[in-house]
């Protein structure tokens, strides 16, 4: 049984920073890409980042040289770094986990429960 679980979501000021980590079992963490994703109140859900099975990273536009992807394939923990924050990364944050297959990301089909960011100006 896949389960990911989500934790290090909380309120801080802007500027500040936070560490959201994302704690995988069932998988194989080399044969997966990772993901993060976040949904604000009102808006659509937002690809934050990725990781592949290879470790490659790729980025929103509205994070990159902010936030930064990371992951322990031993621990099966998936991290996510997140610096300069602004009130509009408030959002619940998500991660995903889908099959990294032949150099390619399928779609993620498994997912956490989510932990909650909350930025104040």
């Amino acid at each position: 049984q896949v389960q990911l679980v989500e934790s290090g979501g909380g309120s801080v000021q802007a500027g500040g920073s936070l560490r959201l980590s994302c704690a995988a079992s069932g998988i194989n963490f080399k044969a997966y890409c990772m993901r993060w994703f976040r949904q604000a109140p009102g808006k659509e859900r937002e690809g934050v980042g990725t990781v592949d099975g290879d470790g490659r990273t790729t980025y929103a536009d509205s994070v990159k040289g902010r936030f930064a992807i990371s992951k322990d394939n031993a621990k099966n923990t998936l991290y996510l770094q997140m610096n300069s924050l602004k009130p509009e990364d408030t959002a619940m944050y998500y991660c995903a986990a889908g099959l990294y297959w032949f150099g390619q990301c399928r779609s993620s089909n498994y997912w956490g429960q989510g932990t909650q960011v909350t930025i104040s100006s």
